[in-house]
């Protein structure tokens, strides 16, 4: 049962208030360095994360895949605290994913986040950014890096998120899994790895089948990635990466009213059946990164990448508004061809017997597409691909410069800082002629963007540091489409302009013999925010708001005793708007005024996670519970409409059993162990008022997986 605000009551909780107290107090006989991970994210080179004056963390393989349906983010990730990554229940919009709750607004895919897979860009050019390549089957690591030191990664304010493919083992293993849940929820996986001596492999495949939680929300995916490393000459290595995604299709069963959601939650939204919505996808990528020593202290890295995507999606707009020419229509149909490659060499000295290293790079990302608008009625038939309504070819591109260093002046200190010169080009080229179509259009976004941060080593066991920077966030082309919900204005809304953000933060960081915590408070000030001013019926209408400010506390724990092993981690983020501005009520456009202290839309005040696990034997039985809560979320820039807090609990028990060459692993897992009826996502400012997007109540999954080791 869903109460307003769940996390201010939580220390009334016995079982939680244990819980927290063993994540965050007990000292434990492991060693130090076995919690505290080696990251490479935040410097583009291996260093323990406890030395780098920035929020970073890194999710290991054993918490991805342990129990897990390796299917969605959201069942990692959601333990890393700054991030909200939350499960749809609607595979056509992608999970909604927000660092600092930079990307909260953002109606499906990412923006405002950089997504990297093995180094290769998952964000195109304009900052949008998909899921796609992320393949979590071979994933050895997740890095999840928040605050002013993203901008060295370019068009992004809140953080980063990079997935990096294990390494094969010496020999080979091959493995195969099955996973069934409820909902009709299937996952089939084949992976092969192995290291030859000069070659290191790994080869993953997997199909994934669910007919969802709600009426018309079903859904297929099949994935394929691959990583190959290359000893090339002497001090030289060339890692070759490849990956696909298809999905036959994905049903979307739109957003509920309340009326809705209190009547039958399980329902699709209005006009999900009648037009068919859905979605599907192909797209092909591969990347290469060439590694090489220059000397005793100079290094070359260079990676290369290129792709295609095709999307093509369904909406649900009436038909009676499409018979005007000047609508859009409603099914889109997009074309993507992208490229880039980032060169950048970095330089280790020691002047004065104090070691600098200096890394100075420069990156071009291409992205093309054609977009194909069309009616999607043909007659009284509804819900397929009728005349055409906007014929567009689309251009961005970046060319961006970045130094960065980071300096030991002495035993107790380290300093990091650098510099990200950003220059972002769009076009867009109408085909159609007139009077339908438009002329070209053409803008240009650009800003150089410092940052520098202060670690200082107070103990062996703990660090203070702090950290500024400023941020950029270009509006991406899905934020440009339109400029009216209903077509009249057409063209690209070029009228808007890019986010700037000053970001403040301090932090220590904590590690002892089996403890490990960080702790950060940060403040972020962002000028010229985009929001939505209006969405209705798919179609989002972008617009410029005043400043926004976000302060903010995170706290991330881990600690092991004995067979246990405990995490946390805890979000409290205070983000509002300092200005008054105007936005969008129902359809037609009704203009109402945000008062200034309103909250932003689909970010949680509080946010706490934490998990137990008991393992016998490291190869032996295991148990995890896992509990989840958040604050409640607001669906509109008012803060007229919201989805309440919520509490879940998700169980899991596996074991896992060795016999010569095989080794067996069978897992339980019960998620929200006690049915609670909750939503957890939202559509923003959603003009009829269908906000809410509930998840699913208690489910039940078994996951099977059995592998050979050939030496």
């Amino acid at each position: 049962m869903a109460v307003p605000d769940p996390i201010e009551s939580c220390t009334a909780m016995p079982m939680l208030r244990r819980l927290l107290l063993f994540c965050a107090f007990a000292a434990l006989p492991v060693r130090a360095d076995e919690l505290d991970p080696l990251v490479v994210t935040a410097t583009r080179a291996a260093q323990p994360s406890r030395d780098l004056p920035l929020a970073i963390d890194s999710v290991d393989r054993a918490w991805i895949a342990d129990g897990q349906l390796e299917a969605n983010l959201s069942e990692a990730l959601h333990i890393v605290p700054g991030l909200s990554v939350e499960n749809r229940q609607n595979y056509a919009q992608d999970l909604q994913l927000s660092i600092r709750g930079f990307g909260a607004r953002s109606s499906f895919g990412v923006r405002g986040v950089r997504l990297f897979a093995d180094g290769i860009p998952g964000t195109m050019p304009d900052g949008q950014g998909q899921f796609s390549q992320f393949d979590l089957g071979s994933a050895d690591r997740i890095e999840v890096l928040r605050g002013p030191f993203s901008a060295l990664y370019g068009n992004s304010s809140g953080g980063v998120i990079a997935v990096f493919t294990e390494d094969g083992p010496r020999g080979n293993v091959s493995s195969a899994t099955l996973d069934l849940a409820g909902l009709a929820t299937q996952r089939y996986a084949l992976l092969d790895a192995g290291d030859t001596g000069a070659f290191n492999y790994v080869v993953d495949a997997s199909h994934f089948q669910t007919d969802g939680y709600r009426e018309h929300s079903a859904a297929q995916r099949n994935s394929f990635n691959s990583k190959l490393k290359i000893d090339w000459g002497a001090g030289g290595r060339l890692t070759l990466v490849g990956n696909a995604i298809e999905t036959p299709f994905i049903d979307d069963p739109l957003g509920l009213t309340q009326a809705q959601l209190n009547t039958d939650r399980e329902q699709a939204g209005v006009g999900a059946l009648a037009y068919d919505t859905r979605k599907s996808l192909a797209q092909e990528q591969a990347g290469a990164i060439y590694e090489r020593s220059l000397g005793g202290s100079d290094d070359l890295h260079a990676t290369g990448y290129a792709g295609h995507r095709d999307t093509t999606q369904f909406q649900a707009i009436p038909a009676a508004s499409e018979r005007s020419p000047s609508d859009p229509g409603g099914v889109i149909d997009l074309a993507r061809n992208f490229y880039g490659v980032d060169l950048h060499v970095e330089d280790r000295r020691d002047p004065f017997g104090t070691p600098l290293r200096l890394t100075a790079g420069v990156a071009y990302d291409d992205l093309e597409e054609a977009r194909k608008d069309y009616v999607n009625f043909v007659g009284s038939q509804l819900g397929v691909e009728g005349a055409l309504r906007i014929d567009a070819a689309n251009h961005v591109y970046d060319v961006d410069q970045y130094l960065q260093g980071q300096w030991d002046p002495g035993s107790r200190w380290r300093v990091l800082a650098g510099v990200r010169n950003n220059s972002v080009y769009v076009t867009s080229h109408d085909h159609l002629p007139a009077p339908g179509g438009n002329q070209d259009s053409a803008v240009h976004y650009g800003a150089v963007d410092p940052v520098a941060g202060v670690t200082f080593r107070a103990a062996d066991w703990v660090n203070a540091y702090g950290s500024y920077g400023k941020g950029f966030e270009t509006p991406t082309l899905n934020d440009l489409a339109y400029r009216s919900t209903n077509g009249r204005l057409p063209g690209l809304n070029l009228g808007l302009e890019p986010a700037r953000s000053d970001n403040y933060e301090v932090g220590v960081k904590m590690t002892q013999a089996g403890l490990r915590a960080d702790v950060d408070v940060f403040f972020i000030k962002t000028e010229h925010e985009l929001a939505v001013q209006q969405n209705s019926n798919g179609r989002s209408v972008y617009q410029n708001i005043g400043e926004t400010q976000r302060r903010g506390l995170e706290l991330g724990a881990e600690s092991r005793w004995r067979a246990f092993t405990g995490r946390l981690g805890y979000t409290y983020l205070h983000a509002v708007t300092a200005e008054a501005y105007a936005t969008c009520v129902g359809t037609p456009c009704l203009p109402a005024a945000v008062p200034a202290g309103s909250f932003i839309p689909a970010i949680a005040r509080n946010a706490l996670d934490a998990a137990l696990t008991w393992q016998r034997t490291p190869g032996g039985v295991s148990a995890t519970i896992e509990t989840e809560g958040r604050a409640r979320i607001f669906a509109d820039d008012r803060d007229k409409a919201y989805a309440p807090g919520f509490w879940v609990t998700n169980l899991r028990v596996g074991r896992k059993q060795e016999k010569g060459a095989w080794q067996f692993t069978e897992f339980l897992r019960v998620d929200n162990v006690f049915d609670r009826h909750y939503v957890d996502t939202v559509i923003v400012n959603d003009s009829n008022s269908r906000f809410f997007e509930p998840d699913s109540g208690r489910t039940f999954g078994v996951v099977f997986t059995a592998a050979r080791r050939n030496e």
